[in-house]
């Protein structure tokens, strides 16, 4: 087999057997395949595209060419949760628990942040004391004895993905469909569940800009699942505006806890309430929507989380936002907000220190943005719009430029955003 003939049919539209696609990974990963013969077949595959069964294959691979958790002692119980990425996403803190109050097993592994987007581990490390490197067995212990676990991804998952992405990354060839599908499914199919939802977020703030496109990925990636053998759906949120009012590590996870305690913003609950409800159909089929409302009123879904967060060593009585400069950004003039960028808002928060441009950067946990209107809202002039949160005075002025970019105000507003778009399943 050769490498340069796999790259000349791919480059003429012609769809690549199993053994074509396991040949390139496995060489990819030796170092037989080059990065300039890699950076060929993804530009081919860009303008070529892959099928279903080509993607698959291409999923599988990657996600063998790793670890793979073993997770069949808890059977059908397992169900993970992905999200493509948004500002203001912390559904994962609440989902968790309240499928786990349910009877589900979530055995989870999540990533940190990078750009606008935040990343679950660094909301769970600014709980001091949590563990999120916990060794397979005591990762396997927590969630026998909690329902959850939820530790950062073993660099040894799925590393064709990640050597793959990292040449995308500079070659331009980030926004394909079946590379970005096979990306996101590789590490849900090596992580080990059972039952599977991706949430494909839809708008300003995510990847996929329009809604046409994240149907499309969404359709992509429940094929993909269905291939590999899992339970597989997907839910197109919205991501035009950030979700819920808190934007940063620490500020993130006080309002999921105001979630669990029946409290916290409307769009935020409305949005995990379906999520859970899906990913307990999955397990368990029916409908599970009544009985997710019952968990998050009864309290059990909080118990669920103080128990897992106790389970993982983390310590919530000693958490706080303790941040030095707390900025308000008012309004200058009479209005609605007709419409807010979620993108530049996450880039707002990111100058403060709530996120970082590159792996290798340090984060400020107790950073970021409260959100005090949202579109739709209307304003007077001189009421707060946002206050903005750091320990870097310096950043103060940029992250005000970058934020006031993020809203319009206008004499009127009527919308037609929906916060659920649809359920590909």
């Amino acid at each position: 087999m050769n490498i340069t003939e796999i790259i000349n049919k791919k480059k003429h539209g012609s769809s690549l057997t199993d053994d074509e696609i396991y040949y390139v990974i496995t060489n990819y990963i030796s170092g037989e395949v080059t990065d300039y013969h890699m950076s060929a077949l993804a530009m081919a595959i860009f303008f070529q595209g892959m099928d279903d069964k080509e993607t698959a294959t291409l999923t599988n691979v990657m996600a063998q060419s790793g670890d793979q958790l073993d997770l069949s002692e808890f059977g059908n119980l397992t169900v993970d949760k992905h999200s493509t990425g948004g500002v203001g996403d912390k559904t994962s803190l609440i989902v968790a628990p309240i499928v786990a109050s349910l009877g589900a097993k979530v055995a989870k592994m999540s990533g940190r942040g990078l750009g606008h987007t935040g990343g679950t581990i660094d909301k769970l490390e600014s709980i001091p004391g949590y563990n999120t490197s916990l060794d397979f067995e005591s990762f396997l212990d927590t969630v026998r004895t909690t329902g959850i676990a939820l530790v950062g991804s073993s660099k040894n998952l799925a590393p064709a993905d990640k050597k793959l992405y990292a040449l995308r990354d500079v070659t331009a060839t980030v926004d394909s469909l079946p590379l970005i599908a096979s990306s996101v499914m590789s590490k849900k199919i090596a992580a080990g569940a059972k039952n599977i939802v991706i949430d494909v977020k839809c708008g300003s703030g995510a990847f996929m800009k329009t809604a046409d496109d994240a149907v499309k990925l969404a359709k992509t990636v429940v094929s993909i699942g269905k291939m590999c053998g899992r339970n597989i759906s997907a839910m197109i949120t919205d991501m035009d505006t950030p979700l819920g009012y808190a934007i940063g590590n620490s500020l993130e996870v006080f309002e999921a806890i105001d979630i669990l305690k029946g409290k916290g913003p409307e769009d935020l609950k409305k949005i995990c309430i379906k999520l859970s409800s899906e990913m307990l159909s999955l397990v368990f089929g029916g409908d599970w929507e009544e009985r997710v409302i019952k968990s998050l009123d009864s309290g059990n879904a909080l118990d669920t989380f103080y128990t897992w967060i106790k389970a993982q060593g983390g310590q919530l009585e000693k958490m706080c936002c303790n941040a030095e400069h707390h900025y308000e950004i008012v309004a200058q003039t009479d209005g609605f907000i007709s419409s807010m960028n979620a993108e530049l808002i996450g880039k707002a928060a990111m100058i403060l220190g709530a996120g970082r441009t590159k792996v290798t950067d340090s984060i400020d946990h107790s950073a970021g943005i409260i959100l005090k209107r949202k579109t739709g809202d209307f304003l007077s002039k001189g009421d707060v719009i946002a206050e903005l949160i750091t320990n870097k005075r310096n950043t103060l002025k940029h992250a005000e430029i970058a934020f006031n970019e993020a809203f319009q105000i206008s004499d009127h507003y009527q919308s037609d955003k929906k916060l659920i778009y649809d359920i590909i399943r």
